[in-house]
């Protein structure tokens, strides 16, 4: 089958979905990546092997006109591609894309990996969302979403049929490359790291806060942020704000880079302090690569943790807590600090496993080929 994957932007697709591309290649599809075009849209087809489509699209925009074009746009594409089914990710694929698809007589199948900013802020732009997430999800045969709270919140609220409703385990993660060290080691100082887009909505504030009084608890804790700065649709902090708290000296920034495993092995544990998540892949990796935890008791971010086993649980948008988090961990002998992240390394592999996503998907796949 022509199987075609759908996303905000090139680099989500060889981030997060480059498993599953291999996965549908290895069953004998041929794979489409439609996406607007980035610095990873020409590795899609020299290292991934995909055809790439280009496709434009305001990621954060909520112009109602432009909304439309880009269902125009996502129409003329599968008319054109012929898929045989299409894979819809984030927010706007999975609306005017699924409608695209509808007109265009393909079949869909939709991920739903978080609920993102317009779903944190109950305002007009929120209520339009649901209202359209209800119209376009009536048509995707199967809707997978990757907490049981965001399944459980779009089912009440009558987004979307029970019967069509899957839970997958987040995006999965790459257990066999992603794994613990050889040997077990503690940094001193102690080194914590956060792995994500500078984003409000992702905790990045209160992680400034923390910092600073862990710092003025146990001073030379290194205490780390390796991400990009997005200041795209007002959302992401802006680059003076920014640099203003870097100025402070309690945080390292570490820009971006594709090798975040070798980032993971170098910290002792791994902080998100987000507001909300589907289920954050980065702590899925973490977990995988023996680190504790420290993270916020909210859908998809408490699904990676056993609290008090492999990590703590903190309150959401509280720095006060978060600090007090990451001092118990780094307090920790490191007898226990070890025993912390086989307990996360478990349950990567008995939870998390890419392995059992992509069973779902072609499963999915499969389904709609009989048919």
């Amino acid at each position: 089958m022509r199987v075609a994957l759908v996303i905000n932007t090139s680099w989500n697709i060889w981030n997060f979905r480059a498993g599953l591309v291999r996965a549908l290649q290895a069953a004998g599809h041929e794979v489409l990546a439609i996406a607007p075009p980035d610095d990873y849209s020409a590795r899609l087809e020299t290292e991934l092997g995909c055809r790439y489509v280009p496709v434009r699209m305001e990621n954060k925009g909520t112009n109602p006109a432009k909304d439309a074009q880009l269902t125009r746009r996502f129409y003329k594409i599968y008319r054109r591609e012929k898929p045989d089914v299409v894979l819809h990710y984030t927010i706007k694929p999975n609306i005017y894309g699924t409608l695209a698809a509808r007109l265009a007589g393909v079949p869909s199948i939709n991920n739903v990996s978080g609920l993102g900013t317009v779903f944190l802020v109950p305002n007009l732009v929120s209520r339009v969302a649901l209202g359209l997430y209800r119209v376009a999800f009536r048509y995707p045969r199967q809707v997978f979403f990757q907490n049981a709270d965001d399944r459980r919140l779009f089912v009440q609220r009558g987004l979307v049929r029970a019967a069509i409703a899957g839970l997958l385990p987040g995006s999965g993660v790459d257990t066999a490359r992603f794994r613990p060290a050889a040997a077990f080691g503690r940094n001193a100082p102690f080194v914590f790291l956060m792995v994500a887009r500078v984003l409000y909505e992702k905790g990045i504030e209160e992680y400034f806060e923390a910092a600073r009084l862990v710092r003025q608890a146990v001073p030379g804790t290194r205490v780390q942020l390796l991400g990009a700065l997005d200041e795209a649709g007002g959302v992401g902090v802006p680059r003076a704000t920014f640099e203003g708290w870097l100025a402070a000296g309690d945080i390292e920034y570490l820009g971006r880079s594709d090798d975040v495993a070798a980032h993971l092995h170098r910290a002792d544990c791994v902080v998100l302090p987000s507001y909300r998540e589907g289920t954050p892949k980065t702590l899925l990796e973490a977990a995988a690569c023996g680190k504790p935890l420290v993270t916020t008791d909210v859908p998809g971010c408490r699904d990676t943790v056993l609290d008090g086993q492999s990590g703590y649980l903190c309150q959401v948008r509280s720095g006060p807590d978060l600090a007090a988090k990451m001092l118990r961990m780094l307090h920790l002998p490191a007898a226990e600090l070890e025993q912390m992240g086989r307990a996360g390394r478990r349950l990567a592999e008995t939870r998390f496993d890419e392995q059992l996503v992509f069973a779902q998907y072609l499963q999915a796949v499969a389904a709609i080929e009989k048919k």
